[in-house]
């Protein structure tokens, strides 16, 4: 439940400092998705399985490490690992504008990777906030997050028409700094942890329950397959635009825009229904089975009606799924364990963008767009069947 009590004047600082640093930090990923996989092509050594492999290199890294750095952060400090984060992911964009091969390129998603704070952040987050009020912090940033993948696939095509893949990450690494001036000198003084306020570091002896508790392992499931089938598509999507609908790059802001738009109804339905129900299997179901659906559209499209309706579809699964399974985490992990099981949940979500560039790329490359929805439905049917393999687990409080 979200606290009907109103932010402190540090609490609201320190919240909107917070969806501020997630919005710039995730605009930088967001935006290189819609062109990558065209403008890569034109580097030495590009192919398919390659360009795949460099989309997705950025998710291994962070995957790698999420806990070790916020493990770091309860030893020297959130603000510390969070500016060196932020630093070195400000170096793989520098190094990725550079860059004339995919080699490099490819380097530098790696380096971009190892800013891995989405757990010291969130950790953060709840040294800032009282315990009533960490569900409407986390759903502030949520939606912060949302809002910045909504702009970025539309300022993202934009500009690339200006200035190709380099001026795109010239303007993340720009946006990168901006993050860091928000950290110093935005963010309020970092709190003293009293030991009721340590909730997010974990009891040791319980970590096989922040991986394997009641419903965890299905939503970190589902959270890896949501972000695979997210990299997975944008491997496809800009070349389906470009060779079978016509639809030349400078246009494809406008068909994200439109479509985006499109998708906030069915958002808005999925996420209201979520909130009144017991057991959310079904309704994360009903979610996957648009988000596959839209894709598979989206990938036959002969024309930009077909297009627009499969990527409608896909946005809108993607988009409810974006929003529940984190505010599921959130419920489901015991409170002592909530911290860890966000941790492990981000590894999961990067784990899944690696995975999605790997498999997406590997796909094309060997069979087309055939063999992509091919390797899509069989990832569903194991979704599916994961997702109901996991009961449902009730509010715990310990």
């Amino acid at each position: 439940m979200i606290s009907s009590e109103a932010f402190t004047a540090v609490e609201r600082r320190a919240v909107l400092g917070l969806a501020s640093l997630y919005c710039l930090r995730m605009l930088g990923l967001f935006m290189v998705l819609p062109l990558f996989a065209v403008y890569a092509e034109a580097l030495a050594g590009a192919s398919a399985a390659s360009i795949g492999l460099a989309l997705g290199a950025y998710g291994l890294t962070q995957a790698v490490l999420q806990v070790p750095l916020g493990w770091l952060s309860d030893q020297i400090g959130r603000k510390a690992v969070i500016v060196g984060g932020l630093t070195l992911l400000i170096l793989g964009r520098v190094v990725a504008a550079l860059a004339d091969t995919l080699t490099w390129l490819a380097i530098g998603r790696l380096l971009q990777g190892s800013g891995a704070i989405a757990s010291a952040t969130m950790a953060l987050a709840a040294d800032y906030t009282r315990v009533e009020q960490r569900t409407k912090a986390s759903a502030i940033i949520g939606a912060s997050i949302g809002a910045s993948f909504a702009l970025a696939l539309v300022l993202g095509p934009v500009l690339a028409a200006w200035g190709g893949l380099s001026r795109v990450f010239e303007t993340t690494a720009i946006l990168g700094g901006l993050g860091l001036l928000v950290v110093v000198f935005w963010l309020p003084p970092t709190p003293d942890i009293s030991e009721a306020g340590r909730s997010h570091i974990a009891d040791r002896e319980r970590l096989a329950e922040a991986l394997w508790g009641r419903g965890l392992g299905a939503l970190y499931g589902s959270i890896f397959c949501l972000h695979l089938l997210l990299m997975a598509a944008f491997t496809a999507i800009p070349s389906v635009m470009i060779n079978e609908v016509a639809l030349p790059p400078e246009q494809h802001a406008w068909m994200y825009l439109i479509t985006l738009m499109g998708a906030l109804p069915g958002v808005a339905i999925l996420v209201r229904m979520h909130r009144h129900m017991a057991d959310p299997r079904g309704l994360i179901a009903v979610a996957i089975l648009l988000t596959v659906a839209g894709l598979v559209v989206a990938l036959w499209s002969l024309s930009a009606w077909t297009l627009g309706l499969g990527l409608v579809l896909f946005f809108a699964g993607f988009t409810a799924l974006e929003t529940i399974l984190p505010a599921l985490v959130s419920i489901f992990a015991p409170t002592t364990l909530r911290g860890t099981a966000m941790g492990i949940f981000s590894s999961a979500q990067f784990l899944g963008v690696f995975a999605g560039g790997a498999l997406g790329g590997n796909a094309l490359y060997w069979g087309g767009y055939e063999g992509l929805v091919t390797a899509v439905l069989g990832l569903t049917l194991l979704w599916l069947l994961g997702l109901w393999r996991f009961s449902y687990a009730p509010v715990s409080t310990t």
